[in-house]
């Protein structure tokens, strides 16, 4: 089974999915840094999994801090990670985002 195959920008800062812009891991990071933050942002993935089936708010709410702190750590939130003073964009429609031009040419094809 092929994985679904996103949009992103022209600019690699984000992917579209289900109509929305989400940031992408930071291209910066060293392959091996990279790899640990995700498996982090998995295993706290499955932590909130778990929690919610034990219906455990407290380790929940530990999972879910878990997955925030994996994600900034990737770069998929928090400060942006590039440079050039561009606002994050993530969430948003990318037809309402500086990336309507490129979303509307992509949906013509």
């Amino acid at each position: 089974m092929t994985p679904p195959s996103y949009p992103t920008t022209p600019d690699g800062r984000y992917f579209v999915a289900k109509d929305k812009l989400w940031r992408k891991t930071d291209p910066r990071l060293a392959e091996s840094t990279r790899q640990q933050r995700v498996n982090e942002l998995m295993r706290a993935r499955r932590a909130v999994k778990e929690a919610k089936q034990s219906e455990d708010a407290a380790a929940l709410k530990r999972a879910r801090d878990a997955v925030n702190e994996a994600k900034i750590a990737l770069g998929e939130r928090g400060p942006v990670w590039w440079d050039d003073g561009a606002e994050d964009e993530t969430g948003k429609h990318p037809r309402n985002s500086t990336y309507a031009d490129w979303w509307a040419e992509l949906n013509t094809r």
